[in-house]
C-alpha cells in the first residue's frame, strides 16, 4: 500500500471519559501509526477527523439552522486537528493541520500539492473542517481527499465492525461481509457509510475499509486486513471484487 486515508470520530478520541479527549485512546492511534509505517515501507499517510466529542448536527439545538450547526461542528473538528498534531509530537509523529478555510495561522489552507508534499517527507497530514461546507459528513471528505491524493484506500473507524446485509441489531443471523462492491452497497441500501461518499469512491476507483475501532489493534490490523485480507477484520468495498462474507 502506497498511500492511505484514515478517518477518526471525534467520539472516538473521547471514548467514554468524559471528557474532550482520551490522551490514552490518542496515544494508543500514535502507536498504531508508527507500527503501520514501519510494516508498510514508505506509505503516506493522512487522517481525517470528526468533531462528535464536542458537536453533532443531527442532535444539536432545535432552534439552529441546519447551516449554523454544520459550521459549528466543522470548527470542533479543527480544534481536535489541533490537540491530535500536538499530542502526536509525544509519540514522535510529524504532523500539518490542514483546512478547506483560512483558520487565522491556526492551521494552513489545504492544498493537494503542499499535502502531497508533506505526506512524501513523512509527515501526517491531518485534515480537519470537512468540506467547509454544510450538509457534508466527515465520510464525504474522507473519500474526498482520497480522490484528490490518488490514495489506494480509505479506512473508516467505526462503531460496527464492518458491513453487513442487514442490520445485526435487528437480526441475529446478519452476516458481515468479507468483500463487498459499491454497487451491491447501492443496490442493496446498505447503509453503514455516507452514499455520497461511496459515490465519490466508485467513481475515483479508491478502495474502502470499514472496520471496529473498539477492536484490540484495530487500525493495525486493519491495514493488514485491506492489504492481504489475511485478518478476519471489517469489510473491504471495492469498485469490482468477487463478493463474499465472513464465514
Amino acid at each position: 500500500m502506497r498511500r492511505a486515508v484514515l478517518k477518526l470520530s471525534g467520539e472516538a478520541l473521547a471514548e467514554d471519559t468524559g471528557e474532550a479527549f482520551s490522551d490514552a485512546i490518542i496515544d494508543d492511534i500514535a502507536g498504531q501509526l508508527n507500527e503501520i509505517r514501519s510494516l508498510f515501507s514508505g506509505i503516506e499517510l493522512s487522517l481525517v477527523v470528526g468533531g462528535g466529542n464536542f458537536w453533532r448536527g443531527r442532535s444539536s439545538k432545535p432552534f439552529l439552522d441546519r447551516t449554523r450547526s454544520d459550521q459549528i461542528g466543522m470548527l470542533g473538528t479543527v480544534m481536535n486537528g489541533l490537540y491530535l498534531a500536538e499530542r502526536f509530537k509525544l509519540s514522535g509523529l510529524q504532523s500539518r493541520v490542514m483546512t478547506p478555510f483560512v483558520v487565522s495561522t491556526f492551521t494552513e489552507l489545504f492544498s493537494k500539492e503542499k499535502a502531497l508534499d508533506y505526506m512524501k517527507s513523512g509527515e501526517i497530514v491531518i485534515h480537519a473542517g470537512g468540506t467547509g461546507h454544510p450538509f457534508f459528513s466527515t465520510d464525504s471528505i474522507s473519500a474526498l481527499r482520497a480522490a484528490e491524493l490518488d490514495a489506494d484506500c480509505v479506512f473508516y473507524a467505526k462503531k460496527v465492525d464492518g458491513i453487513y446485509d442487514c442490520n445485526p441489531d435487528d437480526n441475529v443471523n446478519a452476516k458481515k461481509f468479507r468483500r463487498l462492491t459499491y454497487s451491491r452497497i447501492f443496490k442493496d441500501q446498505l447503509n453503514a457509510l455516507d452514499i455520497a461518499a461511496m459515490c465519490i469512491s466508485q467513481e475515483a476507483g479508491t478502495d474502502s475499509f470499514v472496520f471496529g475501532l473498539n477492536e484490540p489493534h484495530s487500525i493495525v490490523r486493519a491495514f493488514k486486513a485491506a492489504d492481504s485480507m489475511s485478518e478476519t477484520l471489517g469489510t473491504k468495498i471495492s469498485v469490482a471484487c468477487k463478493e463474499n462474507y465472513y464465514v
